[in-house]
């Protein structure tokens, strides 16, 4: 696969969606879960897809529960949570794995794209992001502990 757009994944109400759908966007990719002290972070990661997504961007958001149980609910509550909580409005996907034997292909493919600190590719905890072209390729990750906001600047560069 040569770019995030030839992955198909399951959106959170378990239909496919293929990434194809976002090509020609700037994407912001995150591994996400509702009882993280990084939680907080969906407030600025809607703030940043309202500020960008007419002029082509989107976040895409990933729950995960390998980061010390940080996700436990089920799809129906996650969306729950994130639509009365931080008012979401931005793409949410089915709780996937992001490190390990069964890590979702598209995990695989953004960690090899754009490794993190001295080439490890494991994801450190929830809240990583990958900041995506519009040709589909990685262009930055972040730790989670940059906050969304901080990325405008990156984010506008690439609109």
């Amino acid at each position: 696969m040569a770019a995030i757009h030839d992955f198909s994944v399951t959106d959170i109400h378990g239909g496919a969606k293929p990434l194809r759908d976002f090509e020609g966007q700037v994407l912001l990719i995150v591994n996400v879960a509702s009882k993280c002290g990084f939680t907080p972070q969906y407030q600025g990661l809607q703030a940043v897809y309202e500020r960008y997504r007419e002029r082509g961007f989107a976040v895409l958001a990933f729950p995960c529960n390998q980061f010390g149980g940080q996700e436990p609910g089920d799809e129906a509550e996650i969306t729950d949570f994130c639509e009365t909580q931080y008012n979401v409005t931005f793409p949410l996907f089915a709780k996937i794995d992001v490190n390990g034997s069964a890590a979702a292909p598209l995990y695989r493919f953004l960690k090899k794209e754009e490794p993190g600190i001295l080439g490890t590719e494991a994801i450190k905890w929830n809240f990583t992001k990958f900041l995506v072209g519009r040709d589909g390729h990685v262009v930055k990750r972040y730790a989670p502990t940059v906050a969304p906001e901080e990325i405008g600047a990156d984010i506008e560069r690439l609109l």
